[in-house]
């Protein structure tokens, strides 16, 4: 399994979990003929430092952005301020489609700042991220 995805996206996304630091950043990656090439900063309602919530009203709005701009859902993403870029229990536990893709941006230096992966039944699978 690979994710298409422009390095500006993964820089972006860096940027995201900085500026929301020491919490978690997240929101959603679109597609367009399959490549990732934009992120949406949705608001971690739980504004914490171990987990994530998004505000569905405003999940619900960006996925109709996105379909009105001819872009499909590619993965949700979230940072781990001070964790690698693995899922968390929780991450497994909660994650609840299991034909999302799950980006994780770490922050923690020296680590693989950007892993993708799916998610199914509690299997964690390694999803290769192909930069463009």
């Amino acid at each position: 399994m690979t994710l298409q995805i422009e390095k500006k996206i993964l820089t972006a996304l860096l940027a995201h979990g900085r500026r929301e630091e020491p919490n978690e950043a997240c929101g959603y990656l679109a597609a367009k003929d399959g490549v990732v090439c934009r992120h949406f900063e949705l608001r971690n309602i739980d504004a914490a430092p171990d987990h994530y919530s998004m505000d569905p009203a405003e999940q619900f709005a960006v996925i109709r952005r996105m379909r009105d701009e001819g872009l499909q859902v590619a993965a949700v993403y979230h940072s781990h301020p001070e964790t690698p870029a693995r899922p968390s229990v929780e991450d497994i536990r909660l994650a609840n489609d299991p034909g999302m893709t799950y980006v994780i941006v770490s922050l923690m230096a020296g680590v693989e700042p950007v892993r993708a992966f799916k998610i199914k039944q509690g299997e964690v699978i390694d999803v290769v991220l192909q930069v463009l």
